[in-house]
Order: C-alpha cells, then structure tokens, then sequence
C-alpha cells in the first residue's frame, strides 16, 4: 500500500467512529546487524479502544553509501526515517482532511531511553525531532518503536 493508501485507510478508520478522540504517531527501529533494514510505524490510536497501525520495511541496496556499522548511526537513521515520514504524513493528512475529522499528530516515538547505552543520545535524539516539529516520546513511553516496530525486526 502506497502512502495514498494508507491515508484513505487511516480516514476510514477514524469515519467509523468520528465523534472518538485519535491520535497518530510514528516510530521506527532497527535490528543490530551490519546490514539493518528499518521499519517505521504509523500508529493510529482510538483513544480508549485501540487501533491499528501501518508499516513500511525500509532497506537500503547494498551500494547504498552510508555503511550502519555503528550503532549511533542506526540510531540516528531510525530518527531521521520517522521524521521524514511525519513531516510528509502530516503534510498529506492536513491537505486530504476534507472532512474535518479531528486527531491529533504531535509524537515521533524514538527507541532511546535514559537506561542502557543509548542513553548518551537521548538529547541528540530529542533536539532532531523537536526540530522538526515534533514531541519526542522515548523509552519507556515509545510504543511505537519500542513495540510495534520492534516486533518487525
């Protein structure tokens, strides 16, 4: 399903029950091999009854240029992968919103915690999406990341 797609979806989903409150959010993970591939979820939240969720596998040819070797930068790739997607999915979704529907779309869940090592970026981490319009949300409340995307990896 292509982004056009899932935008009909998402909006299918919130004109079941228009009068609920929804709240969209993204996040992305990564496996630790030298090779990582990327799924990013759109997490669609009925708030109290659920909700379902999008995922794209992102992977790079094997000519790409930049080699994830190191953690930090696979990190770092996660952040930028689901800011690019929000920013491009908020833009889509404010202009197809001919219906009005109300949801809010203000997270990006990143997979960096105050525990463990990736501790010593969670500034680094949370200055990038704050920077690009975003409340960042990290461990243990990104569930985006840390769950849904993770189970994919």
């Amino acid at each position: 399903m292509d982004l056009k797609g899932v935008i009909k979806e998402i909006f299918g989903y919130m004109q079941e029950v228009p009068e609920n409150q929804y709240e969209i959010v993204v996040g992305c993970d990564s496996p630790s091999s030298d090779k990582p591939f990327f799924p990013i979820a759109i997490v669609v939240l009925r708030t109290g009854f659920g909700g379902r969720f999008f995922l794209k596998k992102m992977q790079y040819p094997e000519n790409f240029p930049q080699k994830f070797t190191y953690w930090k930068s696979r990190i770092l790739q996660e952040v930028y992968l689901s800011c690019e997607l929000a920013l491009s999915l908020r833009e889509t979704l404010e202009k197809e919103n001919n219906l009005g529907l109300k949801y809010e779309f203000q997270y990006i869940h990143a997979d960096v915690g105050e525990r463990g090592k990736t501790k010593e970026m969670v500034k680094e981490v949370v200055s990038f999406i704050k920077s690009n319009g975003f409340e960042p949300r990290i461990k243990p409340q990104s569930f985006a990341a840390t769950v849904v995307a993770d189970r994919y990896t």
